[in-house]
């Protein structure tokens, strides 16, 4: 009995608040969407100049190791003090919770791409840059695509708890629950399209990979 009310109490509130919670679920998942693109944009460079320098690999991915070690609730109290309250504090957390797994998947990538593939490129007359566009990335695409996948996935995790520090999204509806008097159906109304976002955004993600996946094309 009690469970069928949480669930009333659940779809009233979906009537009442259906608007602010599409609000939240959009600010979450664009929060957590800025944070991974930023980290690709510098994580995949990275990825790559270390597969070229093995020599600092191990160093780079330690320091990204040592990021992935601190809570991320620690995380975002460490940034607020720089950058105070708002958005760009979880940002910057996603980011640098995004970079290992980008920065790991990338080298992991262009470590395996097939010697043979690049002494036929370099018999081509292909300079360093073109083999790397031409060859080595769209061989190594799909491990890529299988870092920012997880890191987007953790990401939406790490965003619910933005919300401590004013930056918005599902996490706040989450909060309002867990300080009402009886709030499971408001906790769940922030928990459910987070637990669903992150689903449909590993489902999505994970077609994507496949598809560029050079394995996967050459055996259709």
């Amino acid at each position: 009995m009690e469970n069928l009310n949480t669930l009333q109490q659940f779809f009233d509130y979906f009537k009442i608040n259906g608007g602010y919670v599409l609000a939240q679920f959009t600010r979450h998942f664009l929060i957590s969407i800025y944070g991974v693109l930023l980290a690709a944009l510098i994580g995949i460079p990275i990825g790559i100049f270390i597969s070229k320098h093995s020599k600092l690999a191990n160093w780079v991915i330690r320091l990204a190791n040592i990021i992935q070690t601190i809570p991320s609730l620690a995380m975002v109290s460490i940034l607020m003090i720089g950058l105070g309250l708002g958005v760009n504090v979880v940002i910057l957390t996603v980011f640098l919770y995004s970079l290992l797994p980008i920065i790991k998947n990338t080298y992991t990538g262009m470590r395996q791409v097939d010697k043979n593939a690049l002494d036929v490129g370099k018999g081509m007359g292909m300079t360093s840059l073109q083999r790397l566009y031409l060859i080595e990335l769209p061989l190594s695409i799909s491990v890529i695509m299988a870092g920012i996948r997880n890191a987007l996935v953790v990401a939406i995790g790490i965003t619910a708890i933005g919300a401590f520090v004013g930056a918005g999204g599902l996490g706040d509806i989450i909060i309002r629950g867990t300080n009402a008097t009886d709030g499971t159906a408001i906790i769940l109304a922030g928990a459910l399209p987070t637990a669903l976002m992150a689903i449909i955004t590993d489902w999505l993600l994970g077609i994507v990979e496949r598809k560029l996946d050079p394995v996967t094309k050459t055996s259709r």
